[in-house]
């Protein structure tokens, strides 16, 4: 999949069928819509593209308000709404920024430099809330009416509904802000997961639980930033860690703010997932995942983030949270188990 930061690009492709949304989470309705893009994409002989934003127009408008609870939590990094973009099968994915410019823009605007001039839209496919242009005045009649007037094709996708559930990124982010791993994974067809670079933090929890004193044997963590300041789950939570061996590793991590550490974190005030695996790769020594790209799948949340009053507590803390994980891996095991052993009977 190409990705083209804006349309003023010699690569963008001269026309194309198009979807348009922010996309938060890629859950099962916009996986739904981006299989008819696809469908449709083929039988015009078109390339598929999805127009995306960045920032989300909520976060624009709630710092230029100054009221950040108008910000919605965010669901997935821009990084992981590609990747499953690209495993959808679009073909190109144009991210617009969302700034003064474009909130001011009418939608008689948008239509004509947006979607003719600049992606040569020849089918455009929305949801069935889609609005857009300045203070939200354009709606799906006046999109249909401009298609008919400018030659492209304009359909609209109803709600996509599970076991009677409407699938909505609305309702992914409510589930993941109670904890509810599982519903998640119903509404996004997968489990919830996050990706990204492995950086460097203050190597703290190597020391924690060390064997002795001057050992760096403790709790290794791999810390990937969530590079939005409102993250829709937050906590203590069992993971998989995709990346780093052959197979998944089981592990325990933090994703959130941290509020047992110092200001002198390198890390301070950023949102992190910091995760501790359960099973370290030998071969990847103390140093070796640094810079590695890996995915981390929230499994099971099992508390809320907690503030220690000192290492001691924070390391029997940790301590704790690795059992509880471990049992947690090894209920599933059993649960797998007598699940496949009733199969066979």
């Amino acid at each position: 999949m190409q990705v083209f930061r804006g349309f003023r690009h010699p690569g963008v492709a001269p026309a194309c069928a198009l979807t348009i949304g922010n996309f938060d989470g890629v859950h099962r309705g916009h996986q739904a819509m981006l299989a008819l893009l696809q469908t449709e994409a083929r039988q015009r002989g078109l390339p598929s593209c999805v127009l995306t934003f960045e920032p989300h127009p909520r976060d624009y408008f709630a710092a230029v308000t100054k009221k950040p609870d108008l910000a919605p939590a965010r669901i997935g990094t821009l990084r992981d709404k590609l990747s499953e973009l690209a495993a959808c099968g679009v073909a190109q994915t144009v991210v617009l920024p969302f700034d003064a410019r474009l909130a001011s823009q009418s939608p008689e605007e948008f239509i004509q430099k947006v979607l003719i001039d600049g992606l040569g839209a020849r089918y455009v496919l929305v949801g069935d809330d889609f609005r857009f242009g300045a203070r939200r005045a354009g709606d799906y009649a006046m999109l249909d009416a401009a298609g008919d007037t400018h030659g492209f094709d304009v359909a609209r996708m109803n709600s996509y509904e599970v076991h009677g559930l409407r699938v909505s990124s609305s309702a992914v982010r409510e589930a993941l802000a109670e904890g509810r791993m599982a519903d998640a994974h119903t509404l996004l067809g997968r489990p919830y997961a996050i990706s990204g670079h492995v950086v460097h933090g203050r190597k703290l929890g190597r020391a924690l639980g060390a064997s002795a004193p001057g050992k760096d044997d403790g709790f290794r963590t791999l810390n990937l930033r969530f590079k939005h300041w409102k993250p829709a789950a937050s906590g203590i939570f069992a993971v998989l860690v995709h990346g780093l061996s052959e197979r998944p590793l089981p592990g325990v991590a933090n994703l959130g703010v941290r509020p047992s550490l110092d200001a002198n974190d390198v890390n301070g005030g950023r949102v992190l997932l910091e995760t501790h695996c359960l099973e370290w790769p030998s071969h990847l020594g103390a140093e070796g995942a640094y810079g590695k790209i890996v995915r981390v799948e929230l499994l099971h949340k099992l508390h809320d983030e907690l503030r220690y009053t000192s290492l001691e507590a924070l390391t029997a803390g940790i301590a704790k949270d690795g059992r509880d994980a471990r049992a947690f891996f090894a209920s599933t095991h059993a649960e797998t188990h007598r699940q496949t052993t009733r199969d066979r009977i």
